[in-house]
C-alpha cells in the first residue's frame, strides 16, 4: 500500500488525522478517537522510510535529515491537500498529516455566532482565535478570510507555516504566503508585509516575541489582522501575550492591547451527537469595560464581565456548552467532562 493510498482512505473515511508510526498499524483519527486502518500492515523502519520519502524533495529531505522535524503541505491526484508534519520517534521516521478539506469553508458550515461575522468586517484591529492543537483554528481563520474575500475589494495577504486552504480570489486579492518557501520567518514577513499594501494580514500563528509584538504593532497601523494563539480561553490569552515580554514592556503592552484588539474566540471540538464534531466557543469582545480591565491588569475579572455582557455578542465557553447541550448538538457527559478540562484563570 502506498502512502497516497493511505491518504485517500483517510480522506474517504472522514478522517482529520493519519499518524504513520514504526511498529504500528497506520491510525486514523475520527470524530476525536484513533483506530487503524483495517487489512493494512504494521510499518517496518525501512518501509516507512521509503514511503516518506517519496513525498519529499530533495532539498525537503536535506533540511529534515539536518533539523529532525519537517511541516509541509501535500497534495494527491484528487485534489485532496494535507498539512504533514514529519519527524523522529526513538531513531525512526514518522509522520502525522492533517486533512484539509478542499472546499474553503463558510461562516455558516461552522455555526459561527453573528458577532464573529461583525468582527471580521472590522476595517483594523487585532482579532485572535484560540484553542489548543486540533480545535478547529486554521478552519475558523479560513472562514473569516473567505467572508472578506466575498464581501469586500482588499487585499489579502496571509502568512502560513504551511499553506492549507487554498483561497481563489472572489472580489479580493488572496496572497498567500508559506514558510519556508515564500519567506524565512513569521517575523521576518510582518516587517516588509506593510510594503505589499495590505489590508487584511492573517497571521497563522503568534510563535514568539517577535511576532506578536509586529502583530500588535501592524493592528495599530490601520489594517485587520486575524491570528491565533495555543490558549484556552480569552484571559489566558491576553495573559499569554502580556507574559511573553520583559516586565519593563508589559504596561506598554497592556495598553496597546486594550486599544487595538478587537475581540478574542476561543474554541474547542467536542463530540457532536450522531457523529463528527462541533465547536464550542468563547467570544470575547474588547468594549470599553474589558479595554479597561486589560489596562489595569485585572484579567480574573473577564471571565465575569464575558458572562455579564450577553447583550454586546459575548459568551463564554460554559454557557456555549449549555446551549449546545440544550440544543441536543452535545450530550450532557461529553459537556460535563469538558467543564472539569478547562483552566479556571
Amino acid at each position: 500500500m502506498t502512502i497516497n493510498e493511505l491518504f485517500e482512505i483517510a480522506v474517504k473515511k472522514g478522517a482529520s488525522d493519519i499518524h504513520l508510526v514504526v511498529g504500528k498499524f497506520p491510525l486514523l483519527r475520527i470524530d476525536g478517537a484513533l483506530s487503524p486502518i483495517p487489512k493494512a500492515d504494521q510499518f517496518s523502519r525501512t518501509t516507512l522510510e521509503k514511503m516518506i520519502y517519496s513525498i519529499l524533495t530533495p532539498a525537503q529531505k536535506e533540511k529534515f535529515i539536518k533539523e529532525r522535524d519537517l511541516d509541509l503541505s501535500y497534495e494527491i491526484g484528487d485534489g485532496s491537500r494535507f498539512r504533514v508534519n514529519v519527524f523522529w520517534e526513538k531513531d525512526n521516521i514518522s509522520l502525522v498529516a492533517r486533512i484539509i478539506s478542499s472546499k474553503v469553508p463558510d461562516m455558516e458550515d461552522l455555526a459561527m455566532p453573528q458577532v464573529v461575522y461583525e468582527m471580521t468586517r472590522a476595517r483594523q484591529g487585532l482579532i485572535l482565535v484560540t484553542g489548543p492543537t486540533g480545535s478547529g483554528k486554521s478552519t475558523t481563520l479560513a472562514a473569516m478570510v473567505n467572508l472578506i474575500n466575498k464581501e469586500r475589494t482588499v487585499n489579502i495577504v496571509t502568512l502560513e507555516d504551511p499553506i492549507e486552504f487554498l483561497f481563489n480570489s472572489e472580489k479580493s486579492i488572496v496572497v498567500q504566503r508559506q514558510l519556508g518557501t515564500d519567506m524565512t520567518s513569521f517575523q521576518g514577513a510582518l516587517k516588509h508585509v506593510l510594503r505589499q499594501d495590505p489590508d487584511v494580514i492573517m497571521v497563522g500563528e503568534m510563535r514568539d516575541l517577535e511576532t506578536i509584538a509586529a502583530t500588535i504593532t501592524i493592528a495599530e497601523t490601520g489594517h485587520l489582522v486575524l491570528a491565533t494563539l495555543h490558549t484556552h480561553n480569552a484571559g489566558q490569552t491576553i495573559d499569554r501575550i502580556v507574559d511573553v515580554f520583559p516586565p519593563y514592556q508589559q504596561n506598554q503592552i497592556r495598553l496597546q492591547l486594550s486599544m487595538s484588539l478587537n475581540g478574542v474566540i476561543s474554541q474547542q471540538l467536542l463530540p457532536k451527537v450522531g457523529g463528527g464534531r462541533i465547536a464550542a466557543r468563547e467570544v470575547l469582545i474588547n468594549t470599553p469595560a474589558i479595554a479597561n480591565i486589560i489596562r489595569e491588569n485585572k484579567i480574573p475579572q473577564i471571565k465575569t464581565a464575558i458572562q455579564t455582557s450577553k447583550e454586546d455578542g459575548m459568551i463564554t465557553l460554559e454557557q456555549d456548552l449549555a446551549r449546545l447541550v440544550d440544543s441536543k448538538l452535545v450530550d450532557e457527559e461529553t459537556a460535563e467532562y469538558y467543564l472539569q478540562t478547562l483552566p479556571k484563570i
